[in-house]
């Protein structure tokens, strides 16, 4: 009997690897995945990873073929991996309702955004930044896998002692910066975000770490605009008979 084959393709990272460290698997640039087959559906229906908000997660971790440590992926990366799961499971044409209109987005026709990669020190996921209103310098990284896993335990604790409680904004923070004014302990730096981080401070890291991340190019035109907009990720992305 002859063995079964299934084909896979190449996902092209947004980060070509720059910040991935020389032994890490992600050092390439790129990710082989596998066509999405009736396993992965029942993952996709499997309603304890529904509830517990890991079915996503499960799904490209068992769609990746590539010997990679899953928590090591910057979050635009796994952005890149989330939209080629998609297509090779339900194919590239995404219907979406945008202000009333029927929309079909190509989702093989997103591209990666352009990176600037003199900001980038080749293997190290650190940058730095200066506060333009307090002057205070800092470092921070770019968010993987790992630390939005961190964060979302962390927010789900908070939410049990204070339902009303809903801190992420700082608390993403207190994850990506990594020194402030030279000091790296996390007790330093989670103080300092809850008592000295001005909010037009906090704004302008927020808009320079989004200016800067590798990620891919969620938007499009809708018919009839000029000027882009997000794509809604919506239930029917990974669902698309619902």
């Amino acid at each position: 009997m002859s063995e079964f084959t299934l084909p896979t393709e190449i996902v092209e990272l947004p980060s070509k690897g720059l910040l991935y460290s020389e032994e890490s698997g992600l050092k390439s640039g790129k990710i082989e995945m596998k066509y999405m087959t009736a396993k992965e559906e029942d993952i996709l229906t499997n309603q304890s990873y529904i509830s517990k908000g890991t079915v996503l997660d499960k799904l490209m971790q068992s769609l990746i073929v590539s010997e990679i440590d899953y928590n090591e992926l910057l979050v635009g990366d796994k952005n890149a991996v989330m939209v080629a799961a998609r297509i090779l499971g339900y194919g590239s044409e995404y219907k979406i309702t945008y202000l009333g209109e029927d929309e079909t987005i190509d989702l093989s026709l997103l591209e990666n955004k352009e990176i600037d990669e003199s900001l980038f020190k080749e293997g190290n996921n650190s940058f730095e930044f200066t506060l333009p209103y307090s002057k205070n310098k800092l470092t921070f990284k770019l968010l993987n896998s790992k630390d939005e896993k961190n964060i979302q335990r962390e927010l789900e604790g908070l939410k049990k002692i204070n339902k009303d409680n809903s801190p992420e904004l700082s608390t993403r923070l207190k994850y990506m910066i990594t020194s402030v004014e030279g000091k790296t302990e996390t007790k330093d730096i989670r103080h300092f975000v809850d008592n000295y981080l001005l909010a037009k401070d906090s704004r302008e890291l927020r808009a320079y770490v989004k200016k800067i991340q590798p990620d891919v190019d969620l938007t499009f035109f809708p018919l009839g605009e000029s000027n882009r907009v997000t794509i809604p990720i919506g239930v029917s992305f990974f669902w698309p008979d619902i």
